[in-house]
């Protein structure tokens, strides 16, 4: 009988978490021992004993995140680069037994790689969100023994972890409501898919479209007339109308040196020759 691929890995993985299972721990002499080989001297056989006699570290907590519907051969390799890297970083020197050490990268290595794949949607960018993620239904399951209601016991876990309600709320919503395909169907009996029914609040409707349209004509246009202005006439309007700042016509006649009266005049004059071009100009538009 013909054995998948899948068959086969699973067997592999099988004879592996065995075979790495058996392997007894090192002593405290021998684990020193080959640590101050491989980071004196690059003994990659030192390194890799190591790694063979503390594999079964890493296969235990691979356990821990089964619940989170991973596969527990990623879960493994995960593990096994936070083993690699406490071997990287372990001084034996301090006297802290490697087991003791490489469990915190392991499992740290494993608890990334979780909130990576666990959904499409990022969880966990923070310290306490991270450890909202892995704490949430252990803490849950401490004090429902307390028969809190719903509202009390996220209160509760709130209180415990140092964050707000609405964390709670929202980290519970997410283990709730699973992610689902935007082409997946809406049910077997409805030939819809959920992409289907997801509106776009930012989506500009016709009529704001037309509008946005025809501001974009008239500023068009009264650009476009600026440019035919006298120096001075283009230079207050600007300064009276378009500035961030409109300077008044007091300050505008210290600024050329001459009366209010005929600041205002010349901006009078301005106005008119601006309505006079952008009334041709909308004019030779609707023509076209």
């Amino acid at each position: 009988m013909a054995i998948s691929k899948e068959n086969t890995l699973n067997r592999l993985d099988r004879r592996f978490f065995s075979n790495a299972m058996k392997k007894p721990l090192l002593s405290r002499e021998k684990e020193t021992q080959l640590a101050k080989e491989w980071l004196s001297s690059g003994n990659k056989e030192s390194m890799h004993e190591i790694i063979n006699s503390y594999s079964k570290l890493v296969i235990a907590a691979s356990s821990r995140f089964r619940r989170y519907g991973l596969p527990v051969s990623d879960l493994v390799q995960e593990g096994h680069i936070g083993l690699m890297q406490a071997i990287s970083k372990f001084e034996p020197e301090r006297e802290i037994r490697f087991s003791t050490y490489a469990s915190w990268w392991i499992r740290s290595a494993m608890q990334d790689y979780v909130l990576r794949n666990w959904s499409i949607v990022r969880t966990g960018t923070t310290a306490s969100q991270k450890a909202l993620f892995f704490s949430l239904r252990r803490i849950k399951n401490e004090l429902g023994k307390y028969g809190y209601k719903a509202h009390e016991l996220r209160a509760k876990v709130a209180e415990k972890l140092n964050i707000k309600n609405k964390d709670v709320e929202a980290m519970e919503s997410r283990f709730i409501n699973s992610d689902k395909s935007l082409n997946a169907k809406v049910s077997e009996e409805y030939d819809q898919e959920f992409g289907n029914y997801i509106v776009d609040d930012k989506a500009v409707s016709e009529e704001d479209l037309l509008d946005k349209i025809e501001l974009s004509k008239r500023k068009s246009w009264f650009y476009q007339a600026m440019n035919e202005l006298e120096k001075r006439e283009f230079e207050i309007i600007k300064k009276r109308h378009i500035s961030h700042e409109p300077m008044t016509l007091e300050k505008l006649g210290k600024f050329y040196n001459i009366s209010k009266e005929r600041v205002r005049q010349i901006e009078s004059r301005a106005i008119k020759k601006l309505t006079v071009i952008i009334k041709k100009l909308s004019k030779n538009t609707s023509s076209i």
